[in-house]
């Protein structure tokens, strides 16, 4: 079952769906509420949502004359998931300017940030990497070697075994094809040369998402400005042989294969992922898609988003919740949201059941002392996803 838990959509909006009101942020040094958006990128640990980058044309929206990015958002966020509260975190060194479209990956207690592009969209371009500690609220430059890849968005990216590996993406005028892999050791980028011929890689394209089983990289959906990529098959770069490879995936014995979509939300549990949401062409979608990886099965689920977005951003947290936020809901008029929604991918633990109706019974929980959380039997954990 979704659940809203910010900005009031109805419960009965969208079959599955329930709603939960969030408060106001309580720390005063946050000048606004977390605007609507599209173009982002979040990710989240056990305690905390992380929202990065932004775009939304509508001046008041995005925040009018108080927001020197306008019409993008050079901000980081955080929803806490114990308190329910947004606050936008206070950070040092040099964030990003390019701040639509970029990806973005939690390695530990860094936010690795690539890619994305300023205004005008494809002239202002990135191809560095990063590196916010978000315990310490701090940003910094990876300095890195090699062969970098292009400056583009909305390319897509996952860490492999030590390796960041980044695939796709736009100039802005030309879409790409090309895998690059970053040692985050050495800190050496290689532009990896499939062993296939050139007529059998995959379509250029960008605002596609990727999954991964250790060995195997697998590409879900993307497009162009004009097309959108169909999943009845996938791609797959293999990572010990070098090649692609293209997987015939398994219809729904009623539904048959999710829409074709670029622009759409992808999470992963172990080897099920999870497609939702995106953009056709035509509609704006809300409909929520499992894969396996192992059986490339597709899956269903009865639950609905309660409005169709794309250009959204979603993650999920170690105990298998998948929060949504953001996105493109009106394509006619050109309507964004900022809306957060929840949905557990898995049957929550004894414990996450637990902590969730404590929460609810008890919210004044946040304001105990450490010591006072201890003499009442939470454990170090619970206390520090509370504080």
């Amino acid at each position: 079952m979704f659940s809203d838990v910010s900005h009031g959509a109805s419960v009965r909006a969208r079959r599955a769906f329930a709603a939960i009101a969030v408060g106001n942020d309580r720390d005063e040094r946050v000048p606004r509420s977390h605007p609507a958006r599209s173009g982002h990128r979040c990710v989240a640990d056990n305690a905390n949502l992380y929202v990065f980058g932004g775009y939304n044309p509508d001046y008041d929206e995005s925040g009018g004359s108080e927001n020197e990015d306008y019409p993008l958002f050079r901000e980081l966020w955080r929803y806490h998931f114990a308190t329910g509260t947004w606050q936008q975190i206070r950070t040092e060194g040099y964030m990003p300017t390019e701040l639509a479209s970029m990806s973005a990956v939690l390695h530990g207690n860094n936010l690795l940030v690539f890619g994305g592009t300023g205004i005008p969209f494809g002239e202002n371009n990135g191809n560095d990497v990063h590196v916010c500690n978000v315990k310490y609220k701090r940003w910094s430059l990876l300095n890195c070697r090699g062969k970098k890849p292009n400056r583009i968005y909305g390319q897509a990216m996952a860490i492999i075994n030590g390796y960041l590996y980044v695939f796709g993406g736009t100039t802005g005028y030309i879409y790409s094809t090309d895998l690059h892999r970053l040692d985050l050791t050495t800190r050496e980028w290689i532009h990896l040369k499939p062993n296939n011929p050139p007529d059998d890689l995959p379509e250029e394209r960008y605002r596609h998402e990727i999954a991964h089983d250790g060995q195997r990289i697998f590409i879900l959906g993307g497009g162009t400005s004009w097309t959108s990529y169909p999943l009845d098959k996938i791609h797959a770069y293999n990572l010990e042989t070098n090649s692609w490879e293209e997987i015939a995936t398994k219809p729904h014995e009623k539904l048959g294969y999710p829409a074709a979509r670029r622009c759409h939300s992808c999470v992963q549990i172990r080897n099920d992922v999870f497609i939702c949401g995106g953009y056709n062409g035509e509609l704006i979608l809300a409909d929520l898609w499992k894969i396996n990886l192992q059986t490339f099965q597709w899956t269903r689920l009865p639950a609905v988003m309660p409005e169709p977005a794309y250009f959204h951003c979603a993650a999920v947290t170690p105990a298998g919740c998948m929060y949504i936020h953001g996105g493109v809901v009106n394509i006619h008029e050109n309507k964004r949201t900022g809306s957060l929604f929840k949905i557990w991918l898995v049957v929550p633990s004894l414990l996450e059941l637990c902590w969730e109706r404590l929460l609810r019974s008890f919210p004044q929980l946040a304001h105990l002392s450490t010591m006072q959380l201890l003499n009442l039997g939470l454990t170090q954990d619970l206390i520090e996803r509370l504080k």
